[in-house]
């Protein structure tokens, strides 16, 4: 079963007065508009709807919280971007995420979710090198890589690795594709390790070796009368 399987939508935060008090451990994931945050959020959590209600009118400018555990959340931020957003809009994101990432004591690090076939965009840019002097890590999910071939993913990976030494902070960054769920294990190891929780490990399915040990298994019956035949044919010899 998935590791975030559980999760579930808590709250929506429009003040930073409103946050969870309870909170012991956040992770926060931003992300271009259209660059698959959504989608990313509902494959970890194993839910296609997850992440839907941030896309409600009256939300999408808001904090909206998914409780994995006691204390434990993810956090969808509003997707950066939009280049028609109006002023008051903007300068409500700006009063409302510009604090919470900066200040919030729970958060344990950021999920920068970027479309693979364009990554590092001068906006992802600007969101690097204003989260990084925080000195908490961020995790990049290189969105969309099914659309990629094999090769060009591995340039895209090694050039997306290149340009993060460039920007220095504490960042890691992998593939990902929410539509052939790969890339979850690995995201699932690096959030399981901000948030302290124990990763399940997967029972690996039934070797060839003992379904062919099984196979080569008699039953009793044929085993005894065939045993019992040959004990015949001894005595009449």
């Amino acid at each position: 079963m998935p590791l975030f399987q559980q999760a579930v939508f808590h709250t929506t935060v429009a003040e930073l007065t409103d946050l969870p008090v309870d909170a012991q451990c956040e992770v926060a994931f931003g992300g271009r508009s259209n660059a698959g945050k959504s989608s990313a959020l509902n494959t970890l959590a194993n839910h296609s709807r997850l992440a839907f209600v941030s896309k409600t009118p009256g939300r999408t400018q808001h904090l909206n919280y998914f409780r994995l555990a006691d204390g434990k959340y993810f956090v969808d931020l509003p997707g950066y971007g939009f280049a028609k957003v109006p002023e008051d809009v903007r300068g409500q994101w700006d009063g409302l995420i510009a604090p919470y990432l900066r200040q919030r004591e729970a958060l344990r690090g950021l999920v920068l979710i970027m479309d693979s076939r364009h990554p590092l965009t001068e906006l992802d840019l600007q969101m690097l090198g204003w989260f990084a002097p925080t000195g908490k890590p961020i995790h990049i999910l290189l969105s969309k890589a099914d659309k990629l071939s094999r090769q060009q993913q591995l340039l895209v990976l090694r050039d997306v690795r290149s340009g993060l030494r460039e920007l220095g902070g504490n960042c890691t960054v992998q593939l990902f594709s929410s539509l052939k769920k790969s890339g979850v294990p690995e995201a699932e190891a690096v959030l399981a390790n901000w948030l302290g929780l124990a990763v399940r490990e997967e029972r690996p399915p039934p070797t060839a070796l003992a379904t062919a040990r099984k196979a080569r298994q008699k039953p009793r019956g044929t085993v005894g009368w065939s045993a019992r035949t040959a004990r015949g044919v001894g005595r009449a010899r």
